[in-house]
């Protein structure tokens, strides 16, 4: 079974809808808000080369998807 993670924010209503969805097709997945977790924002932009918009879907470590339905969050440099 694939390991998928979302790394996301709170404030972000792709997110949200990529939670959604992903609760809706039964796929288990780790959350990850980049705006709380340091580490996991830095983890989130290594896996991206650097991008800075959310939601982030990877599975078993690769992306898989950036953004929801072509539309994205920019988390900020400064966070």
């Amino acid at each position: 079974m694939p390991k998928f993670e979302l790394f996301g924010s709170a404030n972000c209503g792709y997110t949200a809808e990529l939670r959604e969805w992903l609760e809706w097709s039964g796929r288990e997945f780790t959350e990850f808000d980049v705006e709380q977790d340091a580490a996991a924002l830095d983890r989130m932009r290594r896996a991206t080369g650097g991008l800075s918009n959310v939601p982030v879907l990877l599975q078993d470590g690769q992306v898989a998807q950036i953004g929801w339905q072509g539309r994205s969050c920019f988390i900020g440099p400064g966070k």
